[in-house]
């Protein structure tokens, strides 16, 4: 019992280390179904940053392409700065999230 509850810790911590390595590694080795459930949980919540990443970076060279200096226009800077804040707190949100998660499991 005790092994199982330190798998599913330690899946979702990897997200500072291995983010979408070892939770694919405990769901596909182990035959526990609430290991199982936490490691998927866990691969779900660490592509949720690398997902809103992607985003960012989109948004990021669009806006990159559309901005001139010299319009004094900086509505493509303003969408640039608001989409890296929604990005820095999901990400945060998410760190935080994994570290509950492992905590609760391992009670």
């Amino acid at each position: 019992m005790e092994n199982q509850k330190i798998l599913s810790a330690f899946s979702y911590l990897s997200i500072f280390f291995a983010p979408f390595i070892v939770p694919l590694i405990v769901y596909i080795i182990t035959k526990d179904s609430d290991v199982k459930r936490h490691s998927i949980r866990a691969l779900i919540s660490h592509l949720i940053p690398f997902v809103f990443g992607i985003l960012f970076f989109i948004v990021f060279v669009f806006s990159t392409f559309n901005l001139d200096p010299t319009s004094g226009n900086n509505k493509m800077l303003i969408i640039w700065f608001v989409s890296f804040a929604i990005y820095a707190i999901v990400s945060l949100g998410i760190v935080i999230w994994n570290i509950i998660q492992a905590v609760r499991v391992i009670r």
